[in-house]
């Protein structure tokens, strides 16, 4: 992704997934760090996703852990293939 470029908030989406299935079970904090934005921004973010069932929490213990869904995996692997599609149209 070229550094001039602000993310989109599908970028964001597709980011916090991606280090979420990185992580296998992921915490707030790490996605936070995955992600690069700060705690607040990520967990407003991750509740939309589990709303709409993209990530699934999962508690481990006394913390809440993150997966992917099929669902997220799915979103993911079409964002990245329509990324390279939009990359080439701009070459």
């Amino acid at each position: 992704m070229p550094s001039e470029r602000r993310r989109t908030k599908y970028d964001i989406y597709a980011d916090i997934i991606e280090v979420i299935v990185k992580k296998g079970l992921c915490s707030l904090t790490r996605m936070s760090y995955g992600a690069n934005m700060p705690v607040d921004r990520t967990k407003k973010v991750l509740n939309l996703l589990v709303s709409h069932g993209f990530v699934r929490e999962v508690t481990v213990g006394d913390r809440k852990k993150y997966r992917a869904t099929k669902w997220g995996l799915e979103y993911l692997e079409t964002f990245k293939r329509m990324r390279k599609f939009f990359a080439a149209l701009e070459e």
